[in-house]
């Protein structure tokens, strides 16, 4: 018989891969989103310079840090 201990680290490491993986995903839509909002914005004002994908990504890019640190902090 295996130890409960043993198994259970190994089924710790799979569910730890998708969770950082999700945040990988989660990353890439965020400032995805954030980039292609402040270009319609951006287009939508008529300005030269991109003042709101500047700003959105920005926001996206602290959000996401955020929800980094919030995730990686938590003791599963």
């Amino acid at each position: 018989m295996e130890d409960p201990q043993s198994q259970h680290k190994q089924q710790k490491k799979p569910n730890q891969l998708l969770r950082y993986a999700g945040l990988a995903f989660q990353m890439m839509a965020a400032l995805g989103l954030g980039v292609f909002a402040g270009y319609k914005l951006d287009k939508l004002t008529g300005w030269k310079f991109p003042v709101f994908m500047i700003i959105f990504s920005l926001l996206a890019l602290t959000l996401i840090l955020w929800q980094i640190i919030k995730d990686t902090r938590r003791n599963d």
